[in-house]
């Protein structure tokens, strides 16, 4: 099915949010077609993985977008290139709000999908965002989890004295997600293969992006650490859930994440659908890894939102 992309803007906690919907042929005929609204890994954005799904879902009838978060890639706010989890919970809210304006958009038909720790986010937001209908996660993480594996109270201690110091004037501390290169990676010593797909997808031109810098305020890691994308969902998500990992298990844990999400989800309808031989990355842009989590992912949609 042939697809149009449009560049569009919509507004979240008073910042511009930039970006893509995607069309499928004819949908702005009136007819009112189901949703899906992507959401990106954490140090993304709109281009990279989640701009993927959002095409090959669109290939399939769906209305579809992705945006950058805000703070991060072509969207508003400052602080530039902070995390802040439940700014990203808002921006899928306001996602939906922009949706629902749509004529040829469906209310009652909207889903969410995210990637990595977009799946995350995409969970905790559905919790408490009624009209989303279906969740999606594909190698979906816990990010504040990840985080506070190592020494949390380390971090949040360096975190407090650098706001302080940023308070008083100091220049904001940015750091980096991930290596920037395979040499610096093989420097430090880092051979895990979560890592090592990490620097090949956003750090080559395998998947690198001008609004996926690498960068992140370093005093946001706070609210991360704070952060439980997975709280309440023993009670609150009810929705129906498919779940999608890679068999091939890194440091990441996503593998880890996607069973622990199966399991305390109170969702009646739930799935946990692993691609044996797959790595986290493989399922970021792999044609193989991705046609299987695309194939599996059509028949969820098609079976909650049609």
């Amino acid at each position: 099915m042939t697809v149009t992309k449009k560049n569009v803007k919509f507004r979240a906690h008073g910042l511009q949010v930039a970006a893509i919907l995607n069309l499928p042929e004819h949908a702005e005929e009136k007819r009112q077609h189901p949703a899906i609204v992507c959401v990106h890994p954490g140090s993304s954005c709109k281009d990279q993985t989640a701009g993927i799904y959002a095409e090959k879902l669109a290939e399939l009838g769906y209305v579809t977008i992705v945006f950058d978060a805000s703070y991060q890639g072509e969207s508003e706010g400052e602080p530039r290139y902070a995390e802040y989890p439940a700014a990203r919970i808002e921006d899928i809210r306001c996602a939906v709000d922009y949706l629902v304006t749509l004529d040829y958009v469906d209310d009652n038909r909207i889903g969410v999908l995210g990637v990595c720790a977009g799946g995350g986010y995409a969970v905790n937001a559905a919790m408490t965002e009624r009209r989303i209908k279906a969740v999606g996660t594909v190698v979906g993480a816990n990010i504040g989890r990840g985080y506070r594996e190592g020494d949390p109270i380390q971090v949040l201690e360096e975190v407090a004295r650098q706001r302080t110091a940023e308070a008083r004037g100091a220049e904001p501390l940015v750091t980096r997600w991930i290596p920037d290169s395979h040499a610096e990676r093989e420097e430090a010593g880092m051979t895990d293969i979560d890592l090592v797909g990490a620097v090949d997808y956003y750090r080559t031109p395998r998947g690198q992006s001008p609004n996926s810098p690498n960068k992140l305020k370093f005093t946001s890691t706070g609210s991360i650490i704070g952060f439980d994308a997975f709280h309440l969902a023993d009670s609150l998500l009810t929705q129906p859930l498919q779940i999608i990992v890679g068999g091939v298990q890194g440091a990441f844990g996503s593998y880890k994440d996607g069973h622990e999400l199966y399991n305390r989800a109170a969702s009646e309808k739930k799935d946990l659908f692993v691609i044996e031989g797959a790595s986290h990355y493989d399922l970021y842009d792999k044609p193989g890894p991705v046609s299987k989590a695309v194939d599996k992912l059509g028949a969820f949609y098609k079976e909650n939102l049609y």
